[in-house]
């Protein structure tokens, strides 16, 4: 006699692959599966839909990387980037700084800086907290006014929101106004506010994350999307965040909002160096890669029919990892970083900057084409393999 729970897994998959979304519920099903049989087939479902919905193509950005300050007024506990004012190995780049970083950047070819930082309180001194960073955004624009800057969480909002007592929907205008292109959809952790108290008891709700994006969506600033994966959360948990995510771009669809999030990037949590506490808690230091490439799979599966463009952490998962992830529904494969602090700081073995060559390589050896795109997922280039 056939299993009932069988025949209902791979009616899941059937479905999804006739375009329909699947539901929480049997998301859970799909998330919980640990028979080899049924992750190979949710590994084939996520591979063929990445092909029907991005095709073969596997696409890179040369972006910079630039953390402008790692002196912050929270203390995540997942964090081992964040320093106090003094505290040994805290900085504070300047803009004659910012702007050597920038200029090496489109030497080597950046079409992308992608800037965010610390909650540093001193971003206030002498003057208000957005015309801080507006003297960033601006001083990146005068000087390359061709560059899309790709800055600015929706926590870095609140912060200068709260700092300066204006509206959300009035900093993202400032920001945007001054040439900030589009918004990382970082600071997301877990859209789940059991799991935020104990990760980053400090940082905005679940609510305000929402509320942030979609007012950038409403006003044409598009945004990515992240989830921090892999410590604490359950998997209901994981698809609660990926339900809210898909339900921000039917928001923005039903009520004609000019731009959406433009891809989901899994980000598998890296404990080497995190505080104490967490790392305890979770009981490992690298991301355990069965796990995120499931995850992977999965979240094409969920929110392929709404979020088109997925792409792996080389950082985290290492290059080996990335390429994988490839062949479990990613289409992108992420950029060349030139430099990264965060991920790095906590341990991570993947490296901190990735040479063009090397990406394309690694596609390659896939046997699928590569090809450049720009942030907004434009192509830049033709095709070649």
């Amino acid at each position: 006699m056939l299993n009932p729970n069988k025949i209902t897994f791979y009616n899941i998959l059937d479905r999804a692959l006739a375009g329909y979304d699947i539901s929480a519920e049997e998301g859970v099903l799909l998330l919980t599966q640990t028979a080899p049989e049924a992750i190979a087939a949710i590994r084939s479902t996520a591979d063929r839909l990445r092909q029907k919905q991005a095709g073969d193509t596997v696409t890179y950005v040369i972006n910079r990387n630039i953390n402008f300050t790692n002196i912050c007024e929270q203390h995540c506990s997942f964090c081992a980037f964040r320093r106090d004012e003094g505290e040994e190995g805290s900085f504070w780049l300047d803009i004659a700084q910012i702007l050597e970083k920038t200029t090496d950047a489109v030497q080597r070819g950046a079409t992308e800086i992608c800037m965010q930082g610390g909650l540093n309180p001193k971003a206030k001194l002498n003057s208000s907290s957005l015309a801080y960073y507006l003297r960033i955004v601006k001083s990146i624009k005068n000087e390359f006014p061709q560059l899309h800057l790709h800055a600015f969480s929706p926590q870095e909002v609140q912060f200068i929101a709260r700092e300066d007592g204006l509206t959300y929907a009035a900093v993202i205008a400032q920001l945007a106004d001054a040439g900030v292109d589009s918004m990382p959809g970082t600071a997301a952790e877990v859209l789940d506010d059991e799991v935020r108290r104990i990760l980053c008891p400090e940082k905005i709700n679940t609510a305000t994350w929402l509320e942030i994006v979609s007012t950038a969506h409403s006003m044409g600033l598009p945004t990515t999307s992240t989830m921090l994966s892999g410590h604490i959360e359950t998997p209901a948990q994981q698809i609660q965040h990926l339900s809210l995510l898909r339900s921000l771009q039917q928001t923005a669809l039903e009520r004609g909002y000019p731009t959406r999030i433009t891809e989901f990037i899994l980000l598998p949590f890296v404990g080497q160096e995190a505080p104490k506490p967490l790392r305890k808690r979770v009981g490992r230091d690298q991301p355990i890669l069965a796990d995120a490439l499931l995850l992977t799979a999965f979240a094409r599966i969920f929110l392929g029919n709404w979020i088109g463009n997925h792409q792996p952490s080389w950082v985290k998962l290492g290059l080996a990892g990335a390429t994988e992830a490839l062949t479990w529904g990613c289409n992108d494969i992420g950029g060349t970083l030139m430099e990264e602090h965060i991920t790095t700081m906590a341990g991570a073995k993947g490296g901190t900057c990735m040479e063009v060559q090397t990406l394309q390589a690694a596609i390659d050896s896939l046997g699928r084409p590569y090809q450049q795109r720009d942030t907004l997922y434009n192509k830049l280039l033709a095709a070649t393999c």
